[in-house]
This record gives C-alpha cells, structure tokens and sequence, in this order.
C-alpha cells in the first residue's frame, strides 16, 4: 500500500486507460476521486476500485472539502475523440466536418487544463504534488489526423509550461505517453474486426500485443514514490521508458514492448524488419533523434 492515505483525481477513468490508472492507484492504497461521461460505467469502475481495496469518489469538487484541501496527484486523462478518430479514418481534415475538433479537443486538451489550474490551487498550497496529462506520440509527428496531433502536441506543451511555473512550488507536470494499448474502443474497431479501411498494415499485429490499460496506471504509481521526481518534471515520459526505470511488467506478467529500440522500429520497416533479426534489443534510439526527425527549422 504505498500510496496509503494520498488522494489522486483520475479523468476519464469510466473506462480504456483511465480506468487502469484508477484501478492500480487504488490498489496502492490510494483514495481516488474518478470522472466520466457516463454513469453507469463509472459507478462500474467504483466499484471495481473499491474491490481493490481502495475508496473511490466519483466527484472532483468534493476533494477539498472532503481531504482538507490535500490532493497528491492529477491524472489529465479524459478523452472524448476516440470514436471520432475510427469513424473518419482515411479522411483529410477539409473532408471532415470542423466539429471534430471539439469533439477531439474539449474533453481532453481544454478539460486538461481547466483540472490542472484547480489541481494546482491545492497542490501549491500544500507545497508537493504530481501532475500527470496523458498524451501520446501524435505529439511529436502525424497520426490519425490533424485535430488528434494538435491536441497532442499541446498537452505536451501544457505539461512543459505549467512545469516550468510549478517547479519551484515542489509541484510536478509531465506528458505520460503510453504505448498501443488494448482499450474496449481499440479491441472493438481494430482487434476484433477483419477489415478496417484505413488502418496502417501492422496495426492489428501490434494491438494484439499492445499494453493492457493498467500499465499507465502502475508507471505512475512508481512515478509518484520516485525519490528524484522532480528531475523529471517538464518531461516526455513513455510507459516502456518507466517499466525498465522501475523494473515493473505489465499487471498480465509480460515484458513492455520497447517502441525505442532499433530492433523494434526495424520490425515496422517493409524493407528492413530482416535487420531485426540480428540486431540486439539494448540497442536504443537516443530521443534527440526522434525530436530531430519532428524538426519544424
């Protein structure tokens, strides 16, 4: 129980990622405040939090009343995009109607901020605290389409900005990436399915072995116990990064795919996946390379 007695507020927690940060907080020790759109499925994930051995609150407002003011970590996870991504897959951003954008954007980057303005009230006032916004590496180059990598790039900024002003109040901000993980919505429009247009060549492959949804949850679970947390302040952080900082396995017992390594990019080149065969798994892409390749000058 090494988060006996925190308290932590997970958005979007009804279901996919959100949920499995909840779950494995909770079974940290942790109280968990949850939101969601929905209902029924979020009293489900109470639930399920409560069997895990935690208390779960499905209200944000409550917490400073309810805590005396304490709140030990954010997770800026909720995201109302993903149906919207499946259904226009393929189609160019004039193809689209402009209300993708806020259906994409409200829910996750502009919410994103609104929480972590009155996440960081309490977290400056009480001197510690732990930001975490969910993002992904749409933030660094295209992927799915244009409204998606604008609302990525800007919650890594928002993890990097806000950073740079809570830093010396002893509060955190970092941008979480996670890897291909296997949400419902993922297991319904891509695992599950025979054909579906629009899709890259290898993504079925790769959601199958992808990450289950309470990894990001028990990456920030060692984030949060991290001695040195504020060295990592203002920073990009993938899960497969954490798992081997903090020697952790998905909950399932599988290794965490390395979406660094040379081996594994190699594995997604038509023309060179016979180079993987012979390249060591240690090997690792330096993160400059992959800013330099998003370079805009």
């Amino acid at each position: 129980m090494a988060l006996s007695g925190w308290v932590c507020v997970v958005t979007g927690a009804s279901r996919g990622i959100g949920k499995g940060i909840a779950l494995q907080l909770s079974e940290a020790g942790a109280t968990v405040y949850i939101t969601g759109r929905q209902k029924k499925t979020l009293e489900q994930t109470a639930a399920e939090v409560s069997e895990r051995g935690g208390r779960c609150l499905p209200l944000f407002e409550r917490i400073k009343s309810e805590q005396n003011g304490r709140l030990d970590i954010l997770v800026n996870n909720a995201y109302g995009g993903v149906q919207q991504i499946f259904d226009n897959m393929g189609k160019k951003f004039w193809e689209m109607d402009p209300s993708v954008w806020d259906d994409i954007n409200n829910s996750g980057l502009r919410g994103h901020y609104f929480c972590s303005v009155y996440a960081a009230r309490m977290m400056v006032d009480q001197g510690k605290g732990l930001i975490v916004t969910i993002s992904s590496m749409g933030g660094l180059s295209y992927l799915f389409n244009v409204p998606y990598g604008i609302g990525k790039a800007a919650c890594d900024r928002l993890a990097a900005d806000t950073a740079v002003e809570l830093k010396k109040r002893g509060v955190a901000s970092v941008s979480l990436w996670p890897g291909a993980v296997q949400t419902e919505l993922v297991s319904q429009n891509i695992i599950e399915k025979e054909n579906v247009s629009g899709l890259y060549p290898n993504w079925k492959k790769m959601f199958s072995q992808a990450e289950t949804t309470e990894l990001s949850g028990r990456c920030i679970v060692e984030l949060a116990k991290d001695k040195n947390l504020m060295s990592l302040t203002g920073k990009v952080l993938l899960t497969c990064d954490l798992a081997r900082r903090y020697g952790i396995q998905d909950v399932d017992g599988r290794d965490i795919i390395d979406y660094t390594s040379l081996k594994f990019l190699l594995t997604q080149s038509p023309y060179m996946s016979w180079l993987s065969v012979i390249t060591p798994s240690f090997i690792r892409v330096p993160r400059f390379v992959f800013s330099l390749a998003a370079s805009k000058f």
